[in-house]
């Protein structure tokens, strides 16, 4: 029997320092989850700052709102961060926030709640949805889509080798009975993975896939990078926390285009200083120490990266 683990802040203490609280300052916890960042910071904020929390997840706006109910510093959104800007707007806060954080991914209590269906430890109704009152559930769409787009969402989100024998028994299956339940999806992927690799279940990748395609993961990602940036004040800084490498290759990307500046054709007379950076990228990326690792093992793929608006 597996037994659920508490959700434990990964990068807490580096995530918070990176952001360089000042006591009166406005920051941005764009996915609250359970509060473990958010409560740090307001450690650090004095009676004048706010903090500004999103999430998706019911369950973590209410731990949310809960909070907000003793601390008027706290103001809560049930949202995507990918919709930060109308946060933003209704605030009246574009281009005064000091610092915004996104821990990305999934958090332990969505994993170890079997009845929210991410998990192929723990059988439940396959659903996936981050916000269960929003959008398509993975049971709806698996049993639904196309053989092809389901080999193409294994392969590009999941990275899974054996996409297209996965979505091909998937297909097979479906057609003796709808899969509703989370333990049959796992048992048809496993089945269908020939090389299995060790210290990993054999249906990780696909249920990555299938989770990220379901709540839109890596456009939420790409959408509220550019509406924080536009939100921060020049100075302000931005921290990401992601936990695969497919995460950690837009955030990379995005920090990179926006430290470089304007894409001017190759030949042009053009100097540094007219490029028009708008970040600069504050030290190299922190991955979290031996020690929380071993209390945390789902800690042990973070990556954080941290900017400064510059412009």
């Amino acid at each position: 029997m597996n037994t659920p683990q508490l959700h434990e802040t990964v990068l807490r203490n580096e995530a918070v320092d990176a952001l360089m609280i000042q006591s009166d300052g406005v920051y941005i916890d764009a996915t609250f989850g359970r509060g473990g960042h958010s409560a740090a910071i307001l450690e650090r904020l004095g009676p004048e700052g706010q903090l500004h929390v999103i999430d998706r997840d019911p369950e973590a706006v209410a731990a949310a709102e809960s909070l907000s109910r003793e601390d008027g510093r706290v103001h809560v959104t049930h949202g995507a961060f990918g919709e930060l800007e109308l946060v933003v707007e209704r605030a009246g806060l574009a281009g005064k926030v000091l610092g915004i954080l996104f821990d990305l991914g999934v958090s332990s209590p969505q994993l170890d709640q079997a009845q929210r269906g991410f998990s192929f430890l723990r059988d439940g109704p396959l659903d996936m949805r981050m916000d269960p009152t929003r959008g398509v559930s993975a049971a709806e769409w698996i049993n639904t889509a196309k053989e092809k787009e389901i080999a193409d969402v294994l392969y590009e989100f999941g990275e899974e080798r054996h996409s297209r024998r996965m979505a091909r028994r998937i297909v097979e299956e479906r057609q003796v009975s709808p899969i509703l339940n989370t333990a049959r999806l796992a048992e048809i992927v496993k089945e269908a993975n020939p090389s299995w690799e060790k210290d990993k279940h054999p249906a990780t990748r696909a249920f990555q896939g299938i989770r990220i395609f379901i709540n839109k993961e890596f456009d939420e990602i790409s959408s509220g990078l550019e509406q924080a940036l536009d939100a921060l004040s020049v100075g302000g800084r931005l921290v990401v926390i992601s936990f695969h490498s497919l995460e950690d290759r837009i955030v990379k990307k995005f920090i990179a285009v926006q430290t470089k500046g304007d894409n001017f054709p190759r030949g042009l007379p053009v100097s540094q200083d007219m490029l028009n950076p708008r970040l600069k990228a504050i030290g190299k990326a922190t991955k979290p120490g031996k020690e929380e690792v071993v209390g945390n093992p789902r800690a042990r793929s973070a990556v954080m990266r941290v900017a400064e608006k510059i412009a």
